[in-house]
């Protein structure tokens, strides 16, 4: 329940990480209902479901266009009765993964940019429909949440994160944690990609929250 403390309004938020395999979704829980943030690939949808059918959830945010991130998405709004929200810059890539590069660093990076490759060979998206277009800066108060949305493109050119109550920063895949925290290995623009990173640890949050590996303290990117 909401508290009120002068003219001062508190809401109490939590968030829960759901692991879908080498990926995360995560469910941020307020007073009047939650946001889910990310859906994974086809075969957690029904894990997916299962967490946040009884939630209220009152948006499912993308934080960038790859399939790995929004496969679910049409599934989801459907079973969840909830629209979809995404930058408008990801719009295009969500519905072909194929249409801007994607570069890498290093042999993890070089590795998992086949291993991507690969899987838009093999997979697609359910065509879905945004009907919430978010920008930086963007107030999620209205959902009864204390967060906003951050642009921090790089990874992709409308890749998004979501910061809730100044302490947790879900960060989607502008930062990643696959065997230590560290810049995005995969990314379309490294300038914007370092420059988010940086955005990120002048955040000042305490816990960052990633959307492949776990959770961790916030640091110098």
């Amino acid at each position: 329940m909401s508290t009120e403390v002068g003219r001062e309004i508190r809401f109490m938020v939590t968030i829960d990480k759901i692991p879908c395999g080498s990926g995360n979704c995560f469910l941020i829980q307020g007073n009047a209902g939650a946001i889910l943030v990310d859906t994974a690939r086809t075969r957690f949808r029904d894990q997916i479901l299962q967490v946040c059918k009884d939630k209220n959830v009152k948006l499912i945010i993308l934080t960038h266009g790859h399939l790995d991130h929004t496969q679910n998405a049409a599934y989801l709004s459907e079973q969840l009765n909830a629209p979809i929200a995404i930058h408008k810059d990801d719009l295009d890539l969500s519905k072909d993964n194929t249409l801007r590069p994607l570069f890498a660093d290093g042999i993890l990076g070089k590795l998992l940019l086949y291993q991507s490759k690969r899987l838009l060979q093999k997979e697609r998206v359910e065509p879905f429909y945004p009907t919430r277009f978010l920008q930086d800066g963007d107030s999620l108060q209205d959902l009864g949440i204390n967060a906003k949305v951050v642009g921090l493109p790089g990874h992709t050119k409308g890749s998004i994160g979501v910061l809730v109550e100044d302490s947790d920063f879900i960060v989607g895949d502008a930062l990643m944690n696959l065997y230590r925290p560290s810049r995005a290995v995969l990314y379309e623009d490294r300038e914007a990609m370092e420059a988010s990173a940086a955005k990120i640890s002048c955040s000042k949050v305490k816990t960052l929250h990633f959307g492949h590996g776990e959770s961790a303290a916030n640091g110098q990117w």
